[in-house]
């Protein structure tokens, strides 16, 4: 069972989701399935800083709670507390594949059959990602699961098959059924399609039918 600060600090990269690169944003979840907190501690506040991403005082609640008790630098987090300037509109989700994706998608296939009636997952639950900026089509999968416990450890599960599957970059997102979502999560599952059902009758309000 995941400790407080875990869990702290899962619910504060949920938060992060489409602030902090990707590529970092997976790896700093990776760290934290497998417990390695103390290297969370060195780093994720520094990535903070270097990429001008001030927490908000909830966030930065979470901050102090994960990483404080295994070694982060005090001045570093303080630091990381301003005004929330997130840009508005950065990304828009659709529920239609990429037409690279649209012939065989093994990623969802593999996912759906692994979650399906598992004990402590909800719904499983699949979008696409677009960055609105003009001229810019990064495209990414979304992949948003509600489960009832062991997020940490589902979401570092759910990013090695996505690795092995050649998505070098995954976006898994393993949400708690009664967290108030962000504006992101909030629009990726306002435009997603279900992959698969777990064995907990367990979902976000907004997720579509």
């Amino acid at each position: 069972m995941e400790d407080e600060d875990q869990l702290a600090c899962h619910e504060l990269l949920l938060r992060l989701a489409g602030r902090l690169p990707d590529e970092e944003l997976w790896r700093y979840r990776d760290w934290l399935a497998e417990g390695a907190m103390g290297v969370l501690a060195r780093t994720l506040p520094k990535a903070l800083l270097r990429h001008d991403i001030d927490l908000e005082p909830d966030d930065h609640r979470l901050l102090r709670t994960a990483l404080l008790p295994h070694g982060a630098d005090p001045h570093l987090v303080s630091s990381a507390l301003g005004v929330d300037d997130t840009p508005e509109g950065r990304y828009t989700f659709t529920e239609t594949a990429p037409d690279r994706w649209n012939a065989v998608d093994s990623v969802s296939a593999v996912i759906g059959a692994a979650l399906r009636k598992r004990p402590e997952v909800g719904e499983v639950r699949q979008t696409w990602r677009y960055r609105t900026t003009p001229g810019d089509h990064d495209t990414k999968r979304v992949v948003l699961v509600t489960a009832l416990a062991g997020w940490p450890r589902l979401t570092g599960e759910l990013q090695r098959v996505v690795r092995i599957l050649g998505e070098e970059v995954p976006c898994i997102e393993v949400l708690p059924p009664d967290w108030e979502l962000p504006d992101y999560h909030r629009a990726a599952l306002a435009r997603s399609q279900r992959v698969s059902i777990g064995a907990e009758d367990t979902k976000h309000p907004v997720g579509a039918a």
